[in-house]
Formats: structure tokens, sequence, C-alpha cells
């Protein structure tokens, strides 16, 4: 079997990166994703996000079933991310009812669609939950990015994407949309506010 894959070190550029602005090319990667609206808080995201780890953590410790996926590698779960924009862009990005997301979890390589779906429903055999069946396999690639990590509560987040802009308008890019990515690099639950880190990414073109 080869060796451990770790995310944070074999693709710091993408997982671990600076608490200042840079530019990368962020490659297609394969997730398993769900689309959702509305305030964060309440209890459809956290279903959201408990569906998309029960399936994450099935085909992790896919290895010790009888059935082992072909091509199986170890390797460390990758962290949650979402794509953020708005419902209605002539409301504030303030009115999180106005929110409307993709989360997702990152998956190895040897997932494939039909593996997938066994995972899905093996995870609804054992621990029923109703957004499990809104899963999807997909392929996303966000291209020529802006990002940095940002360190500290998610509602301090704007001054970090003003940050950003300041960055890409010096550096001769130009932000593409409202929309933008986070990767959840520390768990709200167990971390400080101020002690949470979280990559920010948007994308860009030359301007």
């Amino acid at each position: 079997m080869p060796a451990k894959i770790d995310y944070k070190r074999q693709e710091k550029q993408l997982y671990v990166p600076k608490s200042e602005p840079a530019i990368v090319d962020v490659p297609a990667m394969t997730f398993i994703a769900i689309d959702g609206e509305g305030d964060p808080n309440g209890p459809a995201f956290a279903q959201e996000t408990e569906a998309l780890y029960s399936v994450s953590y099935a085909v992790k410790m896919s290895y010790k079933g009888s059935d082992v996926p072909e091509g199986y590698y170890e390797y460390t779960v990758y962290p949650l991310e979402g794509v953020w924009s708005l419902v209605d862009l002539t409301r504030p990005a303030t009115d999180k009812t106005n929110l409307k997301y993709t989360l997702m979890i990152r998956q190895p390589s040897f997932l494939t669609t039909a593996l997938f779906r066994a995972f899905v429903d093996k995870t609804a055999a054992k621990k029923p939950n109703p957004q499990l069946a809104r899963l999807s396999l997909v392929d996303i690639a966000d291209g020529l990015s802006c990002q940095m990590m940002h360190l500290g509560s998610y509602d301090d987040e704007p001054a970090s994407f003003g940050q950003m802009e300041a960055f890409c308008a010096e550096a001769g890019y130009a932000r593409m949309s409202k929309e933008h990515r986070e990767i959840y690099l520390s768990d709200p639950r167990k971390t400080a506010p101020d002690k949470l880190r979280t990559v920010l990414r948007f994308a860009v073109a030359k301007a």
C-alpha cells in the first residue's frame, strides 16, 4: 500500500496557506457535495454536514471490510469546505437567512460513482439521515484563485476578503464574483473563535 496521503503535508499550498493573500491555480478535485440555503446555524445545516462526514468516514474505514475498494490507499480525511453565495444579491451578506451554499468534502481518487452510491446506501442503513439522499459525487476545479488563511471568527472574514481584494487590485487581478470558498481547518465546537483557522478563496482573472 502506498504511503499515507496527508493533505496538510503534501498539499500545503492549498490547505495551509499563509495569513496573507496569494494567487494559486487550483486543479480539479472530486468531492461529495450537498447544496443548501439559509442560516448555517439551523438544524438542516447540521444534518447536511453530518451526512457528508458519515459517508466520508465510511469510505476512509472501508479497508477494514471484506470488500476493500480497488486502488485503496491510506489517507487523512479531508476537511469540510463550503462554497458560499447569496440567494438575493440585493440583500446584504450579513443576512444569514439569505445565504446559499454547497458543502463538500474532498474524496480519494479511488472513489468511483458506483462505490459512492454503495457507501451512501450502507451509511443510510446503519444511520438514517434524510440528507444522505441529496449527496452527489462531483468534480470541481476552482482554477485561478486568490486565497489566504483567515485567523479568527467567521464574522471577521470581511476584513480578510478586503485584504484579498486590495492585493488583487495591486497585483493586476480582478475578482470574478461574490461567490467564495471556505475550507474549515478547525472544529468550531472545540476551538475558541479567535483561534479558528479557515482558508478563504475566490476565483480571479487577469485584469
